[in-house]
């Protein structure tokens, strides 16, 4: 995961008659199991295996037919289910959420029949009973129940998303069912260890594309304007790897490897998909030579979709994965250099989890990282490889920061960690999971060599195609291809949460050799006395300018490392480790004096340790400004950007200080000016990708600072570009719209704001839209902000953007934001599906440093979160305790160096 006429229900009662299994296969031609899927063995759900279902009845394969009436927001389905009973039961117990029964009935072997005699609902754990009145045998039945259910708004389920089209509103259906909420359209043993084979047939408009998992077999036209849609049987799989899509949509593809590659877009935006398609193929091709499993299905599409989600970008379906469209398609009118990239990072990201999550499955949540770190870890991986021209490797750097900015406070967790209910599943999609996952992979890939690590995960795939996995799966295979034991140390960094920290002595450089002591601890930011835990930690280190590298595993807290060369020691040289490295003053100095001299991606790595650790109190913060200085105007890009994402972080740190943020903000802005200046406001040609994605960077990052220069220079351009001429149409190029906008939106007075605001009333390209109300949620100013709430919860902005524009406000405004949502908290959950709420209130107020919103968040945890939901509104009170923390202990000896620079 990265997130019409009204049909005529046709079908009789199965109360009425149950048809036989043999008559159901026949009408359901094009539908047999397809051969490379191994027949599903009910007994490897042996004890051990986590479940929330009652053990003994296993599905095998479902036979689902939809009917949905998207005008009125309702389907009517039938599902017949073949399954295995292990043993004697007179009730069968399998997950429904929102759905009503209208019959249910089972066909035994020898063609024995019964109707159920009851069915119970339990709304809290979403599961049915369906009860019978003789016991059932063991034995294959094919259980069959007749129901309804509703189409939501919000993408979970079956959901519609409306949109505008110069011919006027239309709608569109998808489905989500990560994590648990293919339940809530098909009464289905919807847990990621049961998995079955799915023939899938719709009754829908005529004049509307259905797209599958599989592709469609046979199309039947019914007459009034419907058709029935069969689509091809799916491989064994998960239940929440189903998709179904509907809508006027358009479709083109392409053939790679024996595959048919396609992008499905709304009628009129197929030509916005051609990068996706193109990218598509050449990732099957990379992904099947690098797995040595070759992509099993006989389709793959991208199905781009308007609208948007509080939690995910993007689904991977298995042959049909769906994204939103801002993940997909690029809009040459508002499209930038860093959208193209992140489109590309979800292709790979999503196309890598067809391997990793649905040809190998986890067998439970708790071991979600093997889907979501291993296709984090290959998007950066193929990235790297397929466009080295990005130079996307710097960014392993920033995905590592951001996990152990979690990891190291109190309310973290193991990546592997224990999940027991349907809330705590939903929350485990976090940075941990996913970044931290992707650190500890690149760790070990380092560890072991490239080339074993592909060995082993090509085994895994092999061995454990079609069926699900725990993490050690895996580690097994890495030992046997390693001839070592690396799982102990895979154990050390997934089983236990936290940051381990390395502290180097003193150098001493003899012949040419230079020594060091390694003493392993643990990085926290708010529990500085923590009895440390003990990690085995794989260290490269290397002199500046010898470039010959040394690696030590450091084991029981400590290690001795003799390093080719002598001068400034750098401990994690290429930043493959996962944990922060202190040095000893004089090391520290010899570093700063040498910065310019060490490699990008070390920059990186030794810029964001310094500022972290200066943060949490293990060194002096200005250590991290001594870095900023020393960074040359003549480094690459990203390690420019970095610096200017991190004052811009300290400068926000002081919000609500006025006098010491403006104190602040004249170094910061004395120090990026000569940036702004090198990179200019208009593109040159034949610069590199990444010099685009810094101008915009520095022009967003100033705005925010309330630079005049930049804040005037946006002004003009928006101004000239909405005067009629060919050369006012310039003053606001594509890849700069959204920045300068941003800009503009931001220091708004009430008539600026007027002017967006009928803009975005006028707007039908749903991306454009969509940017246009994050703008009016975007400004400064309080009364103009409270005007984007109001907003937000009105019927104008559209269901999938009210949550986003409040979410907007949160990033300027956490308390107003927070303080609005809990005054009209019926009306915002209404616009957020449930599984999620539990994680949205929390992120409205977390970006808060005031004392006071720790109470509020932590009497709505209290009010109106079971205990198991709360991981989320935690660790925003972490975050809040160490944000206020890092303003009362650390800014201090930011004042104190300014002082020092001043005199």
């Amino acid at each position: 995961m990265h997130r019409t006429p009204t049909p005529r229900f046709r079908r009789s009662q199965l109360a009425a008659a149950v048809l036989a299994l043999a008559s159901i296969t026949a009408a359901h031609a094009g539908h047999a199991a397809p051969a490379a899927a191994p027949k599903y063995a009910s007994a490897s759900h042996a004890i051990g295996t986590t479940t929330q279902l009652p053990r003994g009845v296993t599905p095998l394969h479902y036979i689902l037919s939809i009917t949905p009436d998207a005008a009125a927001s309702t389907f009517k389905g039938t599902a017949a289910i073949k399954v295995a009973v292990d043993k004697p039961t007179a009730s069968i117990t399998f997950n429904a959420l929102n759905l009503t029964f209208a019959a249910a009935a089972i066909e035994g072997p020898g063609g024995s029949k019964q109707v159920t005699r009851k069915i119970d609902f339990d709304a809290d754990k979403q599961t049915a009973t369906v009860h019978f009145a003789q016991p059932l045998a063991k034995g294959e039945y094919l259980l069959r129940i007749d129901y309804s259910g509703k189409i939501g708004t919000q993408a979970t389920g079956l959901f519609s998303l409306d949109y505008d089209t110069p011919q006027g509103r239309q709608r569109a259906l998808y489905t989500q069912f990560e994590n648990s909420d293919a339940r809530s359209m098909l009464p289905s043993w919807d847990e990621p260890d049961y998995k079955a084979t799915f023939a899938l047939d719709v009754v829908v408009p005529s004049s509307q594309m259905a797209v599958g998992n599989m592709p469609i077999v046979r199309s039947e036209e019914l007459g009034n304007g419907m058709k029935h849609v069969y689509f091809a049987t799916t491989p064994r799989m998960s239940t929440y790897l189903l998709f179904f899509g509907l809508g006027d949509f358009e479709r083109a593809t392409a053939m790679s490897e024996g595959t048919e590659i396609g992008v499905i877009t709304k009628r009129g935006a197929l030509a916005q998909s051609r990068f996706a398609l193109d990218e598509s193929a050449a990732l099957l091709r990379e992904y099947n030579d690098y797995f040595g499993v070759r992509y099993p299905l006989p389709k793959l599409d991208n199905i781009a979709a308007p609208g948007r989600s509080q939690f995910f970008g993007a689904m991977e379906n298995w042959g049909a994965v769906f994204t939103f469209e801002y993940g997909l398609l690029l809009d040459p009118a508002i499209s930038t250099q860093a959208d193209k990239e992140n489109i590309y990072t979800t292709l790979s990201h999503e196309m890598a989890h067809q391997w990793f999550g649905d040809l190998v499955t986890m067998r439970w949540w708790d071991d979600l990282w093997l889907n979501e770190g291993f296709a984090s870890w290959m998007e950066g991986r193929t990235t790297e490889r397929l466009h080295p021209e990005w130079n996307t490797a710097l960014s392993s750097v920033g995905g590592r920061e951001s996990a152990m900015s979690q990891d190291a406070l109190r309310t973290t967790h193991p990546v592997v960690q224990r999940i027991a209910t349907v809330e705590q599943a939903s929350q485990a999609f976090d940075g941990i999971t996913y970044q931290k996952g992707e650190a500890v992979i690149r760790m070990l890939e380092a560890y072991v060599g490239a080339d074993t690590w592909r060995t082993a995960v090509r085994n895994y795939m092999r061995k454990h195609a079609y069926g699900n996995t725990v993490s050690d799966d895996l580690w097994r295979e890495v030992d046997a291809a390693a001839g070592k034991p690396v799982s102990a140390i895979a154990h050390d960094f997934t089983l236990q949460p936290g940051v381990p920290m390395i502290t180097v002595s003193d150098a001493v450089c003899r012949n040419g050799n230079t020594r060091v002591r390694l003493t392993q601890t643990e990085f926290s930011k708010d529990q500085p006395n923590k009895k440390p835990l003990s990690w085995r930690v794989p260290v490269i280190a290397s002199t500046v300018g010898n470039g010959k590298l040394a690696t030590v595993l450091v084991k029981n807290g400590k290690a001795t490392l003799n390093v080719p060369g002598c001068g400034a020691l750098l401990v994690n040289a290429g930043q493959s480790g996962y944990y922060r490295t202190v040095y000893a003053p004089a090391n520290t100095r010899a570093l700063a004096g040498s910065f310019a001299r060490l490699a990008p991606i070390d920059q990186l790595g030794l810029l964001a340790d310094s500022q972290s650790l200066g943060l949490a109190g293990a060194q002096n913060l200005a250590d991290f400004l001594e870095l900023v200085q020393a960074t040359p105007l003549s480094a690459d890009p990203q390690v420019l950007g970095k610096v200017a994402s991190s004052l811009g972080s300290l400068y926000e740190q002081y919000a609500g200080d006025a006098v010491r943020q403006q104190a602040f903000g004249r170094f910061a802005m004395a120090r990026l000016a000569p940036m702004m200046t090198q990179t200019g406001w208009e593109a040159r040609a034949g610069e590199a990708s990444s010099v685009a994605t810094l101008r915009g960077r520095l022009i967003a990052i100033l705005g925010d600072m309330g630079e005049p220069g930049v804040i005037a220079e946006a002004r003009r351009r928006y101004a000239a570009s909405e005067q009629a001429g060919e050369q006012n149409a310039a003053a606001m190029p594509a890849p700069l719209r959204r920045t300068i906008l941003g800009v503009v939106a931001q220091h708004a007075d009430a008539a600026t704001w007027e002017q967006l605001h009928a803009k975005a009333q006028q707007e039908k390209t749903p991306l454009v839209k969509n940017q246009l109300y994050d703008l009016l949620a975007s400004s400064d100013d309080p009364a103009l902000a409270q005007r984007a709430l109001a907003l937000a919860l009105t019927d104008e902005p559209g269901v999938t953007n009210s949550p986003a524009m409040i979410s907007r406000v949160s990033r300027s405004h956490p308390e107003l934001a927070f303080d609005f949502a809990l005054a009209h908290l019926e009306q915002v959950n209404a616009r957020i599906d449930a599984s999620s709420r539990s994680r949205y209130f929390p992120r409205l107020a977390a970006g808060s440093a005031q004392p006071d919103m720790i109470a509020k968040l932590e009497a709505y945890a209290q009010a109106n979160l079971p205990a198991s939901a709360r991981g989320d509104a935690d660790s925003s009170v972490a975050g809040i305790k160490y944000r206020i923390k890092v303003r009362a202990e650390r800014l201090p000896a930011v004042d104190a160096w300014l002082a020092k620079q001043a005199g």
